[in-house]
């Protein structure tokens, strides 16, 4: 009986293709990482932008409640109070209406 043996040829690869397969090696190992970082950054990012918009939102009720403060200082009622506390009095005689064609009128004498 004869033994086959099996002979092995050796391949020989030219430099560029040695360097090809490094940089596809590469690319699938980094592509996968690459991914996973992308993907956490951009749910950081929209963590952030939730939290801007809660911070916001909570604004926008301290504007809202500071709006109606002041619409409550600036009523006629509050204004008279102030008004008596401090000694002053409601003369209505001294009260002037301006309209617009008093305006214009005082504009053109000029």
């Amino acid at each position: 009986m004869k033994r086959k043996t099996k002979v092995k040829k050796k391949i020989k690869m030219t430099p560029f293709e040695k360097v090809l397969y490094f940089v596809a090696a590469v690319a699938l190992v980094l592509s996968p990482v690459s991914l996973v970082f992308s993907k956490a950054t951009l749910s950081q990012i929209n963590f952030e932008v939730e939290k801007q918009k809660k911070a916001i939102a909570e604004q926008k009720k301290t504007n809202e409640s500071l709006n109606m403060a002041i619409n409550e200082l600036a009523s006629l009622s509050k204004i008279q109070e102030v008004a008596q506390e401090q000694g002053l009095s409601y003369n209505n005689s001294n009260i002037k209406t301006i309209t617009e064609d008093e305006i214009v009128e005082d504009n053109t004498d000029n």
